[in-house]
């Protein structure tokens, strides 16, 4: 494959478009982010990175927790709204129509459409420049009951995830295979 060179950039695909929410009674707002990922296993650790003028911004750095969300195709319309119109202007759970739900270890709410839920605790904040990098420990994960077969194993492909790639939205596909699908010794019959 022949490949051209471009400025350096802010393309690396898919993302999650996560629903991350933040705050609790008047004050819970939702931002959608699409700088977020897994940092560390042991202890579970993840980050989200926010722009300081966003109102979410002072509300996480204030309260030091948030919600991560992973959204379904479903709620998707929700998913842009709550990325492009700002929670200092109205409540957003109110005009996305998402539901806010208790959390188990943090006290902002969840969102109840989404199929996982992690809740997370700030650990540390680093200011990148653009944006500040909130790094936090994964409480808990809260995961939709009908997404777990009667062996406990967690059905992904019915949670029907959207994805960010580049300014457009995408409903994940079927699976591919699973980790070490490539060298797993094939059955003998």
């Amino acid at each position: 494959m022949q490949k051209e060179m471009w400025p350096a950039g802010t393309l690396l695909s898919p993302v999650p478009p996560a629903l991350v929410s933040c705050g609790e009674g008047e004050e819970a707002n939702i931002i959608t982010i699409g700088w977020t990922g897994i940092i560390n296993s042991k202890p579970p650790m993840t980050y989200i990175s926010v722009r300081p003028e966003r109102h979410s911004y002072k509300i996480i750095e204030k309260t030091g927790e948030f919600v991560i969300n992973l959204a379904p195709a479903s709620i998707c319309r929700a998913v842009d709204l709550c990325g492009v119109v700002s929670g200092k202007d109205g409540d957003k759970f109110k005009r996305s129509g998402l539901t806010p739900q208790k959390s188990n270890k943090v006290s902002c709410p969840q969102i109840a459409e989404c199929p996982v839920s992690l809740e997370c605790k700030v650990t540390d904040k680093i200011d990148l420049g653009s944006h500040t990098m909130f790094m936090a420990r994964i409480e808990c994960v809260n995961v939709g009951k009908e997404f777990v077969d009667e062996k406990g194993k967690l059905n992904t492909e019915k949670m029907d995830l959207t994805a960010y790639v580049h300014g457009a939205y995408y409903s994940l596909g079927k699976s591919l295979g699973t980790f070490g699908f490539s060298v797993k010794k094939k059955k003998k019959r």
